[in-house]
């Protein structure tokens, strides 16, 4: 056997160890926390509100706090990040956009705490208490450079000969990229939003200095808002085993209900896209 026949097999044994590895990590970690979590997991739990120590309580309200945070913090950030993205692309290629895409990466690489604090200076010291809308625009702002760069990268691998044949048949600009450019790159934005999505709904630090957590049910956006990340941070850190079985059981949600939106989130796309 020559030596780039070796080579060959080598790299690609390595390739698929790590690739094992990777998986098996994964699998490890749900592993870990569904045997943890699954003796506290039930419907009273996944619906009540926390209680003191020994009289059960669950995670309804954080449940529904996380989702409606997130689903404003995603109105605001996924047309931001994807306008932005669809900018950089298409016409980004001057000074301006170059300075965009370099406070994007850096912003991208910006602890969250920091996201926190801004909007905590920036919000909730001008209105004198936490909120949800507070909460909301943290989060916003944690998914929108990672929107806008993947936005950018996944409209950059459409074929040019696709603008140019749109363009050709006088299409102007702006209908080239949304009825061309943005529905081929759909599937790789959608990833990108589901990156973040994830990413955010991760989050703890920011929230504690935003929409600070509660323990009651809660629609409204000027009060504070309970949160997975938050309630699962409470309970971690108390000295009750009962509420370290709670934790385990909260994070085992988080990660279903992340599961569950990426799931949803790629069978949409594909239908349509």
């Amino acid at each position: 056997m020559d030596s780039r026949r070796i080579a060959n097999a080598i790299a690609t044994i390595t390739t698929a160890v790590a690739a094992f590895a990777v998986v098996g990590v994964l699998i490890v970690i749900l592993g870990y926390i569904s045997y943890q979590g699954i003796s506290s997991l039930s419907w009273q739990f996944l619906v009540e509100t926390p209680k003191p120590v020994g009289e059960g309580g669950g995670i309804g309200n954080a449940i529904v706090g996380s989702l409606i945070m997130l689903g404003l913090a995603s109105l605001l950030g996924v047309p931001i990040g994807v306008a932005v993205g669809t900018y950089l692309s298409e016409m980004g290629d001057g000074w301006f956009g170059s300075t965009v895409r370099f406070v994007a990466d850096t912003l991208i690489g910006v602890p969250s705490i920091v996201f926190g604090v801004f909007i905590y200076a920036l919000v909730v010291l001008q209105q004198g208490y936490f909120s949800t809308l507070a909460g909301s625009l943290a989060l916003a702002l944690i998914m929108i450079p990672i929107i806008t760069r993947t936005t950018e990268e996944m409209t950059k691998l459409v074929p040019k000969t696709m603008r140019e044949g749109a363009l050709a048949l006088g299409a102007p600009q702006w209908r080239v990229t949304l009825d061309i450019v943005l529905p081929a790159a759909m599937s790789g934005i959608a990833t990108g939003i589901m990156l973040s999505v994830a990413r955010v709904l991760g989050e703890t630090a920011p929230l504690l200095f935003t929409a600070f957590g509660s323990r009651f049910y809660n629609i409204y956006l000027d009060e504070p808002m309970a949160a997975l990340t938050v309630q699962i941070y409470n309970y971690a850190i108390s000295p009750f085993d009962e509420w370290h079985d709670k934790a385990w059981a909260a994070t085992m949600v988080l990660v279903g209900m992340i599961l569950l939106i990426n799931i949803s989130m790629r069978y949409v796309t594909r239908k349509r896209y």
